[in-house]
């Protein structure tokens, strides 16, 4: 390193790279890669300290909790290298992240590095020209209010996760972790599917109409009362299925379907009148810029990205310059984003959407701290999408149009129209319903100034019915009627629901259930889903989060041994606790005293809670009853069902045997019903079944039930002591070079062929036949021309076909025994679908629109089916049917949807690149960093 220059160091390399274009050849810039040191595993620590007060934790409790620290053996080259390079430097730079992370890991920098020139601290939440500039403008010394709070948190998450983990270890199973936040997290998780298990699904119908004016226009209109009192919905119910105690039957009338359907056969030629019309005044506010928090649920919502995906995404776009720091609770924007976004604004959409005011946002918590601003294109001057799109991947450009669309949006005029309510009634006119009032109501929101809406929507989950049919409302125009006016009613049919259980978890929604209950921060929920999902606590089928019957265990567990550590109040307080150091108004070790060894005003520490567990039935905490005498149990491989079997065999100890059955392992623990248990039960019985013999190797042939489902395999029998003893005589000896015997291998047990019945086979019914023909997969069918080996196989997801890494699905299961080598390499020839649906007929087709003269047709799409001509899409209302969607409606729903967008003025100008010269540094007059005083022991 050239004499006198200065020394940079950030953590990441591409990171490095990134600001070492807007720095002058006075600067060098490394990368630490990472925290340089942490915490060592106990087994890892040196000999001499394993009996010692760090044995436990590699944390000294009695100590004022000081930490020993170990270079990890991947890091020693990198720290020699930056030693080498400071060696020469005139100033140290400490670049790291503005969070407590990034200040931590420059204070163990300092003080490993221990350099003798001026130290500054240096911070930015963008890799621009501008924001290094004022980086540099701006620097300060290390935060050790900062440093204290994450080093609290790193000794706090060491303390909880090695005291209570040991006990799930006994009392559950091996290879299972506590954690502050993951063992909350997959509690919310449990405690989702507890409801959705003890849920009570509740009947109720309902009625819906097609009515028309006498101008021939139609709307769609849903029963709302019947002789005043109002037609239960799924809100009315509780999750016992029982009408709410808040409801009064005769303010709430539940249809059934007799006297739903009575009441439509009545309908059907009665006359209807209208009885009220309103318009409302409709305006909608953006939403904010994005946090972490929201960024992980609307990228999970409209890109289908797990919170890792996301964030390491974000993270490339942050290292290179794209986007500011996406670690962040703060839903504030610079003066100078907020600039250059209602400059975009009247560039793209007009001044007519620009507000008057710039808008603020306030943040969202006082407890917000991990960085100064919200998550949005970097620099002074954002970048449309169509400007980095060649620069970026796929899924980096999802994320930065994402996040560019909602920071533009955030600062654009309110969204504004009007909502027209429309009620309309009838009088049974036969039948037993005869002279019943059917009140019918529809209601829709009319866009008439998109504002926002021309940019971003925000989408919204779904979790029932009556949610879908509120978000039906949107864009659907009524005609022009008037009170008192007659209205033809067509197609008046009755429709039964049932309520549904509570939606599971997604990655979006408990992201945002943790961020609502202040647990966590923004650095965490990406790490904590991957953890539980790591640990096998939670899986996923589709976005929905399903826990495991471990899960369950751990949860009861953590629930009846240690409340207090899994409760969400006293979670979040210590989230609190943690910013109340950072800011200084907390002391670490007092904090930590109060924690563990336990608070002066009486409070059991975590010490005392594990000291003084009592005795814990294992057998208890790892059984749920599932109906009367049937429990379910989690073993040692895997959950499966027990119950009494007076038919069963005696064991040692002289009781019966009960009778067991293995779970599905895809079985959801809301499907383990007590009629699925009865048929595993019975599915059980048949397991062990000989089927015959082998003729080719003369072993029997049994089927079993097991962990992944019912399969065939054969029996090898064992050597006996006898066989092994004259097998091992008959192996030569061989001998040491110092003439000493080698001692002889026993023969390695053969694996036996195993395979999982097909869909149309059951334990009761496989046959010999059948069972050897599974037994004879994988089944080759042939090398393709460059002679690598083609075989048919069946797996979890279905029969493929395999091609060294390369597998394509098969149609039938029957194509594994009889697909032949041509068609194979015919399924080869084609592209693989990487997760793509073939293409599919269009559901609808309404020929050609008048406006467009291209041909109109319905699609399904990921929201739902939505009407288009090629150009224009619109989404067809949740409240029509694709039965009732006609031509006409179609044709209008496209012109409104054309009328709505803007009017852009043309194409932006493509930025021209920058010209600025590098940013010099500004010669701070802040002293060199003192390194922190700190009772720590350290190794190297």
């Amino acid at each position: 390193m050239p004499e006198g220059k200065k020394l940079v160091i950030v953590e990441s390399p591409a990171k490095s790279k990134s600001i070492a274009k807007y720095l002058g050849d006075d600067f060098i810039v490394d990368a630490s890669a990472g925290h340089i040191r942490d915490l060592p595993q106990p087994s890892e620590l040196p000999t001499d300290m394993k009996k010692g007060p760090f044995s436990r934790f590699a944390v000294n409790p009695d100590d004022g909790f000081a930490p020993y620290y170990v270079i990890s053996d991947s890091k020693k080259k990198k720290v020699t290298e930056l030693k080498r390079a400071l060696k020469d430097a005139s100033e140290l730079y400490l670049a790291t992240d503005a969070d407590r992370e990034g200040e931590a890991i420059a204070w163990h920098l300092l003080q490993v590095l221990k350099p003798k020139v001026p130290v500054y601290r240096m911070t930015f939440t963008e890799i621009t020209n501008e924001g290094i500039t004022r980086a540099l403008q701006n620097v300060r010394q290390i935060d050790d209010d900062l440093v204290d709070a994450q080093e609290t948190r790193r000794i706090l998450d060491r303390l909880y996760g090695y005291e209570i983990s040991p006990v799930l270890w006994r009392k559950v199973g091996k290879g299972l972790s506590a954690g502050r936040v993951q063992s909350v997290a997959t509690r919310l998780v449990v405690e989702r599917e507890r409801e959705r298990m003890a849920f009570i699904p509740a009947g109720y119908w309902d009625l819906s109409g097609s009515f028309a004016t006498a101008a021939g226009e139609e709307f769609t209109a849903k029963l709302n009362a019947v002789d005043g009192a109002r037609v239960a919905t799924g809100a009315d119910f509780n999750d016992r299925g029982e009408l709410k105690s808040t409801r009064s039957k005769t303010e709430v009338s539940v249809l059934d379907r007799e006297a739903a359907e009575a009441l439509a056969e009545g309908l059907t030629k009665a006359e209807f009148t209208v009885d009220s019309v309103e318009d409302k005044p409709y305006s909608r506010r953006p939403q904010p810029p994005f946090i972490t928090s929201t960024l992980q649920q609307e990228a999970s919502r409209r890109l289908r990205f797990s919170s890792r995906a996301t964030m390491q995404v974000a993270q490339r776009l942050y290292e290179n310059g794209y986007i500011t720091y996406m670690r962040t609770d703060s839903v504030t924007l610079s003066n100078e984003a907020i600039t250059a976004a209602r400059r975009q604004i009247t560039e793209l959409y007009g001044a007519d959407h620009v507000p008057a005011s710039p808008r603020l946002y306030s943040k969202k918590s006082e407890t917000a701290q991990e960085a100064h601003e919200a998550i949005r294109p970097s620099g002074d001057h954002f970048r449309t999408p169509g400007q980095v799109a060649k620069e970026l991947s796929k899924d980096e450009f999802k994320l930065y149009e994402l996040i560019w669309k909602r920071t533009v949006a955030s600062q654009m005029e309110d969204a504004k129209g009007f909502t027209a309510s429309v009620r309309l009634s009838a009088s049974v006119s036969g039948g037993p319903k005869a002279g019943t009032t059917a009140t019918f109501g529809a209601s829709g929101t009319v866009i008439t100034f998109p504002g926002f809406l021309a940019a971003y929507e925000e989408i919204r989950e779904s979790t029932s019915e009556d949610d879908e049919a509120k978000a039906g409302k949107a864009d659907k125009r009524l005609p022009k009627i008037e009170t008192g006016e007659s209205l033809i009613g067509r197609d008046v049919q009755a429709k039964g629901h049932e309520t549904t259980p509570p939606a599971r978890y997604t990655e979006a929604t408990i992201v945002a259930e943790l961020e609502k209950r202040e647990i966590g921060r923004p650095s965490t929920y990406a790490p904590t889903i991957s953890t539980i999902m790591d640990r096998g606590y939670v899986t996923k089928r589709g976005s929905a989060l399903i826990p495991s019957w471990t899960a369950f265990s751990v949860i009861r567990l953590l629930e009846e041994h240690f409340g207090k550590y899994v409760n969400y109040d006293f979670t979040a307080r210590m989230e609190e606790d943690l910013d109340q150091i950072a800011r200084g108004e907390l002391q670490r070790e007092a904090w930590l005293q109060g924690f563990y060894f336990g608070a002066e005003d009486g409070v059991d520490g975590l010490k005392h809670v594990v000291e003084n567990l009592g005795e814990i039935d294992a057998r208890a905490i790892n059984s749920i009853e599932i109906a009367p005498g049937v429990n379910l149990r989690v073993g040692r491989y895997g959950p499966y069902l027990e119950r009494p079997n007076p038919d069963g065999v005696v064991n040692a100890e002289g009781e019966l045997e009960p009778q067991r059955a293995n779970l599905p392992q895809d079985l959801a623990p809301d499907e383990l019903t007590v009629a699925k248990a009865e048929e595993l039960f019975e599915q059980a019985q048949y397991s062990g079944r000989v089927l015959g013999t082998d003729p080719e190797t003369g072993r029997e042939i049994v089927a079993k039930d097991g962990r992944y489902g019912p399969y065939v395999t054969e029996l090898i029998e064992e050597m006996t002591e006898a066989q092994l003893e004259e097998h091992m005589k008959s192996l030569p000896t061989e001998y040491y070079k110092n003439g000493k015997p080698k001692p002889k291998k026993k023969p390695a047990k053969e694996k036996p062929r195993t395979g999982s019945l097909l869909s149309d086979m059951t334990l009761e019914t496989v046959t010999l036949e059948q069972a050897l023909r599974l037994l004879s997969l994988p089944r080759v069918v042939g090398a393709d021309a460059d002679g690598e080996e083609i075989t048919a196989q069946n797996g979890r997801f279905g029969p493929y076909l395999k091609k060294g890494s390369d597998s394509r699905s098969l149609e039938t299961e029957e194509q594994m025994f009889t697909i032949t080598l041509d068609e194979a390499k015919a399924i080869y020839a084609q592209p693989k679908q990487r997760g793509r649906r073939a293409a599919v007929p269009p559901l609808a087709e309404f020929g050609a629109d008048p406006t467009s003269e291209k041909q109109v047709v319905v699609k399904d799409g990921r929201f739902g089916p939505y009407v288009t001509d090629g150009e224009t899409n619109v989404t067809v209302p949740r409240s029509v049917s694709l039965e009732t969607l006609t031509k006409e409606h179609a044709y209008s729903l496209l012109a409104e949807k054309r009328a709505a967008g803007p009017k852009k003025p043309g194409a932006p100008k493509r930025a021209a690149k920058s010209t600025a010269k590098k940013a010099p540094a500004k010669k701070p007059a802040a002293k060199k960093a003192p390194a922190k005083k700190t009772t720590a022991k350290t190794g190297s």
